[in-house]
Protein backbone atom coordinates (compact mmCIF):
# COMPACT_ATOMS: atom_id res chain seq x y z
CA UNK A 1 0.00 0.00 0.00
CA UNK A 2 1.40 3.48 -0.87
CA UNK A 3 1.76 5.73 1.82
CA UNK A 4 -0.42 8.80 1.74
CA UNK A 5 0.84 12.16 0.13
CA UNK A 6 0.91 14.81 2.37
CA UNK A 7 -0.07 18.10 1.02
CA UNK A 8 2.71 20.87 1.22
CA UNK A 9 2.67 24.98 0.44
CA UNK A 10 4.97 27.49 1.14
CA UNK A 11 4.36 30.43 4.02
CA UNK A 12 4.54 33.41 2.60
CA UNK A 13 6.48 34.84 5.40
CA UNK A 14 9.41 33.17 5.86
CA UNK A 15 9.12 31.18 1.91
CA UNK A 16 9.61 27.61 3.94
CA UNK A 17 7.80 24.62 2.35
CA UNK A 18 5.52 22.63 5.12
CA UNK A 19 2.65 20.65 5.72
CA UNK A 20 -0.17 21.84 4.93
CA UNK A 21 -1.41 21.54 8.56
CA UNK A 22 0.92 23.55 10.25
CA UNK A 23 0.07 26.38 8.47
CA UNK A 24 -2.63 28.84 8.72
CA UNK A 25 -4.98 29.95 5.65
CA UNK A 26 -5.24 33.40 4.79
CA UNK A 27 -8.48 34.29 2.78
CA UNK A 28 -9.74 36.90 0.25
CA UNK A 29 -13.34 35.77 0.05
CA UNK A 30 -15.57 36.72 -3.17
CA UNK A 31 -16.87 39.66 -1.00
CA UNK A 32 -13.16 41.33 -0.82
CA UNK A 33 -12.95 40.69 2.61
CA UNK A 34 -9.42 39.27 4.07
CA UNK A 35 -9.73 37.12 7.23
CA UNK A 36 -8.11 34.52 8.97
CA UNK A 37 -9.15 30.66 7.86
CA UNK A 38 -8.05 28.35 10.57
CA UNK A 39 -9.95 25.72 8.97
CA UNK A 40 -9.14 26.04 5.33
CA UNK A 41 -12.20 25.60 4.04
CA UNK A 42 -13.64 29.13 3.40
CA UNK A 43 -14.14 29.60 -0.17
CA UNK A 44 -11.87 32.26 -2.11
CA UNK A 45 -8.42 33.30 -3.05
CA UNK A 46 -6.10 31.85 -0.38
CA UNK A 47 -2.56 32.18 0.75
CA UNK A 48 -0.82 30.45 3.91
CA UNK A 49 1.31 31.71 6.61
CA UNK A 50 3.19 29.80 9.41
CA UNK A 51 1.70 30.07 12.73
CA UNK A 52 3.96 32.55 14.10
CA UNK A 53 2.80 36.52 14.46
CA UNK A 54 6.36 37.48 12.76
CA UNK A 55 5.85 35.15 9.84
CA UNK A 56 2.41 37.01 8.96
CA UNK A 57 4.08 40.63 9.82
CA UNK A 58 6.74 40.02 7.39
CA UNK A 59 4.67 38.80 4.80
CA UNK A 60 2.30 41.78 5.54
CA UNK A 61 5.67 44.10 5.34
CA UNK A 62 7.25 42.53 2.25
CA UNK A 63 3.36 42.93 0.37
CA UNK A 64 3.91 39.77 -0.24
CA UNK A 65 0.42 38.77 1.44
CA UNK A 66 -1.07 41.61 -1.11
CA UNK A 67 0.54 39.48 -4.60
CA UNK A 68 -1.14 36.49 -2.81
CA UNK A 69 -4.32 37.67 -2.07
CA UNK A 70 -4.12 40.51 -5.20
CA UNK A 71 -5.64 42.91 -2.83
CA UNK A 72 -4.04 46.14 -1.29
CA UNK A 73 -4.51 45.65 2.70
CA UNK A 74 -5.59 48.62 4.37
CA UNK A 75 -3.74 49.31 7.92
CA UNK A 76 -7.32 48.46 9.89
CA UNK A 77 -7.37 44.86 7.72
CA UNK A 78 -3.48 44.15 9.04
CA UNK A 79 -3.82 45.33 12.87
CA UNK A 80 -6.83 42.81 12.51
CA UNK A 81 -4.92 40.10 11.12
CA UNK A 82 -2.29 40.29 13.42
CA UNK A 83 -4.15 40.27 16.32
CA UNK A 84 -6.22 37.64 15.36
CA UNK A 85 -3.26 35.92 14.67
CA UNK A 86 -1.59 36.57 18.08
CA UNK A 87 -5.00 35.46 19.56
CA UNK A 88 -4.82 32.39 18.12
CA UNK A 89 -1.29 31.85 18.63
CA UNK A 90 -1.54 32.47 22.35
CA UNK A 91 -4.36 30.05 22.36
CA UNK A 92 -2.30 27.09 21.27
CA UNK A 93 -5.19 26.35 18.85
CA UNK A 94 -4.42 23.90 16.47
CA UNK A 95 -7.66 22.89 14.41
CA UNK A 96 -7.89 19.82 12.52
Amino acid sequence: MKPKKIPMRMCVGCREMKEKRELIRIVRTPDGEVALDPTGKKSGRGAYVCRQAECLRRSIRQKQLERQLEITLTPEVTDALTAEMERLTAAGSEPQ
